[in-house]
């Protein structure tokens, strides 16, 4: 492990701890086993430390997304299964460093205001993962989307998963709003999806069957 990395797993652990505002550079480089200067000659100052946290946390919970739709999908699950899976995996990655810390609410609320870009951009990327995973698995799976599109259908999937938000400062407790974004998920998906039509096949017209029939006896 680089000394940069090793900063980071020691800082989120003061963040955890101490929460945003009565952390300091010093107890972070404390708990990395470095000097002051050391670890400013990597991050200028906290903020700058606590947005690299941030980052990595975004960056892991998106790899862990992309693995559990991955795997969801070839243990053979349904759509709203394989969207929950994903959106679940990318949830536990971001909280998961943080439960259990009496500054939750308060790293959260830091979190948008130390590093909403940061926040914007994994957004987008969240939203861009979950519409390769609708166009993907309606590919698959032979499904349609009634009257949306991948990117809109994805979009209404993340709106669910902040407004239940709103219900759960801080995502907490994490069972009830697993459970309640999962029948959210699980409506949308009855509502928005369904099988594709079967094509369908030229009747023939008994009459005209029957004319050829006579006239290939004919020969």
């Amino acid at each position: 492990m680089g000394p940069r990395d090793r900063i980071l797993d020691a800082a989120k652990l003061v963040f955890r701890r101490q929460g945003f505002r009565r952390s300091s550079i010093e107890q972070a480089a404390e708990a990395a086993g470095l000097t002051r200067q050391a670890l400013y000659h990597h991050f200028e100052s906290k903020e700058a430390l606590f947005r690299a946290v941030i980052e990595r946390l975004h960056e892991n919970a998106l790899s862990a997304e992309i693995a559990a739709a991955d795997a969801a999908e070839k243990a053979g699950k349904n759509l709203a299964e394989i969207l929950i899976a994903e959106v679940v995996a990318r949830l536990k990655q971001l909280i998961a460093p943080l439960e259990g810390s009496p500054h939750i609410e308060e790293l959260f609320s830091e979190h948008l205001l130390q590093a909403r870009d940061l926040y914007q951009k994994y957004a987008a990327h969240y939203a861009e993962q979950l519409t390769a995973t609708i166009e993907r698995v309606c590919r698959k799976q032979h499904l349609v989307l009634k009257d949306i599109n991948a990117r809109d259908f994805a979009r209404c999937i993340e709106l669910a998963f902040n407004g239940t938000k709103s219900a759960y400062p801080a995502m907490q407790p994490v069972d009830a709003f697993l459970r309640d974004f999962s029948i959210m998920v699980r409506t949308l998906v009855a509502g928005a999806v369904g099988p594709s039509p079967k094509p369908r096949t030229a009747k023939t017209n008994p009459a005209k069957k029957s004319a050829r029939q006579k006239s290939g006896d004919r020969k």
